[in-house]
């Protein structure tokens, strides 16, 4: 699809009307939930009828015009699916009305450790001095920000959940600034949610690694439980790309993490610190499968071919991109990067901060921007789109066999009204429940 033939008038005229519902509401208890009553923890039994789940793609002359659905009933025990049978109705069990159940959503790029939500309104300052403008301008207000850091984390996590979301991959500021505050602080947010939300960390060098000296708060952090070691824009904040990644890829063998670096950079540099990242990860393959790469612009910079160049090159090293499905002047390739199978995860980035302001929570509306974005609005393109939201989990597969849920997985669940995924996507629906490790959320 040549996606330089998209208006973008028409494209944020028909965007309009499916986020017109998204808003930013703290608080989580939905009137219609299926557990308005219940108080179940993780090690308890919970039984469940009338459940919506795909069981498989209705055809006609070849082309997929329909998903069929099916009502069941769902045991969870110990945190996990332990039953899926044909529906009993009349069973003593929580009611799910036929809502639609789906993998509970992840966003996989988020800064839960600075932000303004669930504390007064601030707009963006007008911004001087580019990505150092901003390191200057983080450095007077985190002192402040981080007083009641832990509150505001917790209230946007209420927000993720209340969107469907049980996990999130969330960086955090570790700099000579904030020190390891902001990761303390967030610990502290994250144990007070452990039980209905869960989180994977990465050690963000927000003010470059060596631009202000943050090597030594690294270091520490690395040592610490977070998963991944982050970074951003090498050429840009430390003006050293080779040294920069060097850093990066050594810390993250030392200590065993991932890697997940924030690259805005849309010129030679940005190219230039991919490739160089591709050659890392493949003389260590201990990263392959845990490497990421966030944002990637230069991607959407690049001439198609280049872009299937490096898509192929990315896969093969097993680096994953997330993207926040940026729209506008910049179109990410998205769709190239699912044709070589990279892997693609999304996420909110920011919600509401000192770097944006129109943040919604929802990573199913990611999703449907997508759609949207690269026009696929058939039944079995929206419902491929779904992946987005769930950090790949899809309920069927592509020949329309169902995969997901088995006994043994996770129970952790989100309830749409919707009959399907296509339409979960299409028209971002509600979301009614949200169960995560077997514990009810709302």
């Amino acid at each position: 699809m040549n996606t330089s033939n998209i208006s973008r008038k028409d494209f944020l005229k028909n965007s309009a009307l499916a986020m017109a519902g998204l808003t930013l509401a703290p608080n989580i208890m939905m009137a219609n939930s299926i557990f308005d009553k219940a108080n179940i923890s993780a090690k308890g039994k919970l039984s469940l009828k009338n459940v919506r789940l795909e069981t498989g793609f209705e055809y006609e002359e070849g082309e997929v015009i329909s998903t069929k659905t099916d009502l069941f009933y769902i045991e969870i025990e110990n945190g996990k699916i332990s039953k899926i049978a044909p529906n009993q109705p009349n069973a003593k069990a929580f009611d799910a009305k036929g809502f639609l159940m789906l993998p509970a959503f992840k966003d996989m790029h988020i800064h839960l450790d600075k932000t303004f939500y669930g504390d007064k309104w601030q707009a963006v300052r007008k911004r001087t001095g580019g990505v150092k403008g901003m390191i200057a301008l983080e450095q007077k207000m985190l002192p402040e920000m981080l007083k009641n850091s832990t509150f505001k984390a917790e209230k946007m996590i209420e927000l993720l959940q209340s969107k469907g979301t049980s996990f999130a991959r969330s960086h955090v500021n570790i700099e000579p600034t904030s020190k390891l505050d902001s990761l303390k602080n967030l610990q502290k947010a994250l144990d007070n949610k452990k039980k209905t939300f869960g989180a994977e960390l990465v050690a963000f060098p927000q003010h470059g690694v060596f631009y202000t000296d943050s090597v030594p708060y690294l270091k520490e952090a690395a040592k610490m439980d977070i998963d991944f070691i982050g970074g951003v824009d090498p050429f840009t904040i430390d003006g050293a790309i080779e040294k920069t990644i060097d850093f990066t890829v050594q810390l993250a063998l030392d200590n065993k993490k991932g890697i997940d670096i924030h690259l805005h950079e849309s010129g030679e540099s940005g190219l230039k610190t991919v490739e160089y990242l591709i050659d890392k990860v493949n003389e260590n393959p201990a990263l392959k499968g845990k490497t990421y790469l966030s944002h990637c612009f230069v991607l959407g910079k690049l001439e198609k071919p280049k872009q299937e160049e490096i898509a192929e090159k990315l896969a093969n090293a097993k680096i994953g991109i997330v993207s926040t499905i940026p729209f506008g002047s910049l179109i990410m390739p998205i769709p190239i990067l699912y044709k070589y199978n990279v892997e693609v995860l999304t996420g909110n980035d920011s919600i509401v901060d000192h770097w944006n302001t129109f943040g919604t929570g929802s990573v199913l509306q990611k999703a449907n921007l997508m759609a949207q974005l690269y026009g696929q609005s058939t039944e079995f393109l929206l419902s491929r789109s779904l992946k987005l939201a769930t950090a790949n989990i899809l309920p069927l597969d592509d020949k329309g066999t169902q995969q997901w849920p088995k006994t043994g997985d996770h129970a952790d669940l989100v309830f749409l009204n919707a009959s399907c995924s296509a339409e979960a996507v299409s028209r971002i629906s509600n979301v009614e429940s949200l169960i995560h490790q077997g514990n009810i959320v709302f």
